[in-house]
């Protein structure tokens, strides 16, 4: 796939993908409207999640086009296993940022309701993950997936970035 085709792609399913689930069902359950009195520090701490974790989506969504030639869609796949950037650090970074979204919104809301959605959404992508992403990459990847699996976590992001080529499990 050519870069523009899979930034088109990439940018249509960060809309329906990410957009539905850390975008409209948090304003469905909220109306992004604040919750009683909450702990001003808590909030701050809110939008600074909420910022970490947007850029990180971003940052993920591009190296799908840049590195992979594809889109994190199931029916657009990358041709290219992606290991750079955020992916040197964890593996599932679009899914951990889609939840930190989640959670930011209900800390900066004061909605405890985000907090539970959050954890929801994230037991449904883990499951995502385990039961279709995993054995997809390993037989399309093979051996180049089974190495970074064992040196980056899935959910969990580990200090030393990672380097294709020197598996390892120094986390």
């Amino acid at each position: 796939m050519r870069k523009g085709a899979a930034a088109v792609g990439s940018a249509v399913f960060f809309v329906v993908a990410p957009g539905t689930v850390a975008g409209l069902v948090p304003w469905l359950l909220t109306g992004w409207d604040a919750g009683g009195p909450w702990w001003g520090p808590v909030r701050v701490a809110g939008w600074a999640l909420l910022g970490v974790a947007t850029a990180a989506l971003l940052h993920a969504f591009a190296r799908f086009v840049q590195q992979g030639l594809g889109t994190p869609a199931p029916t657009a796949p990358t041709a290219h296993l992606v290991v750079t950037g955020v992916y040197r650090h964890v593996r599932n970074p679009m899914y951990v940022a889609v939840t930190a979204v989640i959670l930011a919104q209900g800390l900066v809301l004061a909605r405890p309701v985000l907090l539970g959605y959050g954890l929801l959404a994230w037991a449904v992508m883990a499951a995502f993950v385990r039961g279709y992403e995993e054995p997809k990459l390993r037989a399309q990847f093979g051996q180049e997936y089974e190495d970074y699996r064992r040196a980056v976590r899935g959910w969990v992001p580990r200090l030393v970035p990672y380097r294709a080529g020197h598996a390892d499990r120094s986390w």
